[in-house]
């Protein structure tokens, strides 16, 4: 996907977002993140989208340090118009950024526009997921977006050599995508130091597959088992679920 889908759907998914948390009430659980109201939820993405149009919009070249923490939100009367005055922010920053700036990244991408666009693109997304649970709606995804969002999580984030996801004796899990193209497949092996991740293959000691929406979900923990098929080992799931998390810190 380019930068421009990319924050496309910045946009589509931030104000579906906001609609859905004024249907569910700020005071609203959020099943897939337990220990926040949907309150909680907006607050965080409206601190994580100005702190990432920070480093775009200012060229900030540098790691953050303690200091960079998210902007605090306002007040329930304000908070779901200061929400949509960060997204509307971010969205500006990144249209009007160059594909040749230079600033600080996190994941793999190809300029750093290209990862600020993508990285927001699927935090919004699956943050939109899970105000949408609170509120009992239904998401709609772009499949494209969904396996762009598989690649991000796997081969960005879970390739890197660090984290919580570890198993010793290793295992692998096998990732299909039965409503896209044939290399739409990946293979995790996940061992005592680390992890290996390769795309293409999709065979494994656990296999996943289902439509992209339905594995993307998943994969980020936001849905069970009843719209994916598992064929193998399930303590390969056991440690998925207990270890593959993408944590705010």
């Amino acid at each position: 996907m380019t930068p421009d889908e990319h924050i496309a759907a910045i946009t589509t998914h931030a104000e579906a977002l906001g609609a859905a948390a004024a249907t569910a009430g700020l005071g609203a659980q959020v099943p897939t993140c337990p220990d926040w109201t949907v309150r909680d939820l907006v607050g965080h993405l409206g601190g994580v989208h100005r702190w990432a149009a920070s480093f775009v919009e200012s060229t900030r070249t540098e790691p953050p340090g303690k200091d960079d923490g998210l902007q605090q939100p306002p007040g329930d009367d304000e908070l779901l118009d200061w929400f949509r005055d960060g997204h509307t922010h971010l969205v500006k920053v990144l249209e009007a950024a160059d594909d040749t700036i230079e600033c600080w990244t996190f994941l793999p991408a190809p300029f750093p526009r290209a990862f600020w666009a993508r990285r927001q693109a699927h935090e919004t997304t699956i943050h939109h997921a899970d105000v949408a649970g609170a509120a009992g709606e239904p998401i709609n995804i772009d499949p494209a977006l969904a396996v762009d969002g598989l690649d991000e999580l796997l081969l960005g984030f879970f390739a890197r050599q660090r984290g919580r996801l570890l198993a010793d004796p290793g295992v692998t899990l096998g990732v299909r995508v039965t409503d896209a193209g044939e290399s739409d497949a990946w293979t995790v092996r996940i061992g005592p130091q680390g992890r290996q991740v390769d795309r293409g293959s999709g065979h494994g000691d656990l296999v996943v597959s289902g439509n992209a929406v339905d594995v993307y979900l998943f994969l980020w923990n936001r849905a069970g088992t009843d719209h994916v098929d598992l064929t193998g080992e399930e303590r390969v799931l056991d440690i998925w679920r207990e270890k593959a998390r993408i944590t705010w810190s």
